[in-house]
């Protein structure tokens, strides 16, 4: 059996039918890669041959550091596992493999990280930052307001369609995880932006290269990557002032935040963000109860009394 093959197949599998970005698609090879190597180590030849005892080991040196050089926290821990637990079941379901011994292995119930987001204030001096009369600035302005108008993920962003956008009735159609779309309307400066893009801006970079439909586009007209986005967003906040890294999530977290700040329901929230569980659209309502909790502690005057 053919390990490497195998894990290609695996990679390309996930990011087609999760529309997964490439820092997703590096982060499946780089965990399931090291168990592979470990695997090879061990003169194991078969995925059919890896029992519960194997895996045992592996995630105990793993976590330990014997494995990597030094211990893995609890987040890094259940990524790991997680990763090769969507790997075993790509292997049963379209490799044949009957054997599963991850399945019984759970991660660490530490509570989750509250999400990073922006404040309202922050996210302005990002979008005020840019001069509407240069084509670059136009788009880069354009996909920053889009991830944020729509709390679009980054993958889903570089994805977007020119189709599948409606800039008379205000909103787009983004394919999300697992090839499933949904609609998701947008305010009116952000489509009086996308328009500006279309006709001032997309034209320059496209000018004498076939068309493939794809909305944000590079300098060269090709469709932009996952990894330029990101680092289009980051030189924006830099440039703007922010003394911290701003990554595209950040820009989604701050789409939900704001939402629920501005009292939307949480099971709308959930839809535009394409959550398939609400408890993961929960986490927000986290933000915003700490938020709650410091304007109590900062402003009751029981707070601050000793008695």
């Amino acid at each position: 059996m053919n390990f490497e093959e195998s894990l290609d197949r695996f990679i390309a599998h996930i990011m087609i039918s999760r529309t997964g970005s490439e820092d997703t698609g590096d982060a499946y090879r780089r965990d399931v890669g090291r168990f592979i190597t470990w695997l090879q180590e061990q003169e194991i030849t078969s995925f059919e041959d890896v029992t519960k005892a194997h895996v045992s080991q592996y995630v105990t040196e793993l976590r330990t550091g014997v494995i990597g050089g030094k211990p893995l926290s609890n987040a890094s821990y259940s990524r790991n596992l997680s990763s090769l637990r969507s790997f075993y079941r790509y292997l049963n379901k379209y490799e044949g493999i009957e054997n599963n011994p991850v399945k019984v292995f759970k991660g660490t119930s530490e509570r989750r990280k509250l999400p990073e987001y922006l404040t309202f204030e922050q996210m302005e001096r990002i979008l005020n930052s840019f001069d509407l009369s240069d084509p670059v600035d136009i788009r880069d302005r354009c996909i920053i307001e889009t991830i944020y108008a729509c709390g679009l993920r980054v993958s889903e962003c570089a994805g977007l369609e020119i189709a599948r956008i409606n800039l008379p009735e205000h909103y787009l159609v983004v394919l999300g995880k697992e090839s499933k779309e949904r609609m998701v309307p947008f305010y009116k400066r952000c489509g009086q932006l996308i328009d500006l893009y279309l006709q001032a801006s997309r034209p320059v970079f496209m000018e004498d290269k076939p068309e493939h439909g794809i909305l944000f586009v590079s300098q060269k007209g090709k469709p932009i990557t996952a990894r330029s986005i990101q680092m289009i967003i980051d030189q924006s906040a830099e440039r703007a002032g922010l003394p911290i890294h701003v990554h595209p999530h950040m820009l989604r977290h701050s789409f939900a935040t704001h939402l629920l700040d501005n009292g939307a329901d949480l099971r709308i929230v959930q839809e535009l963000l394409g959550h398939e569980n609400l408890s993961t659209t929960q986490i927000y309502t986290h933000v915003t109860t700490d938020k709650l909790r410091q304007v109590i502690d900062k402003a009751h005057p029981h707070t601050r009394r000793k008695d």
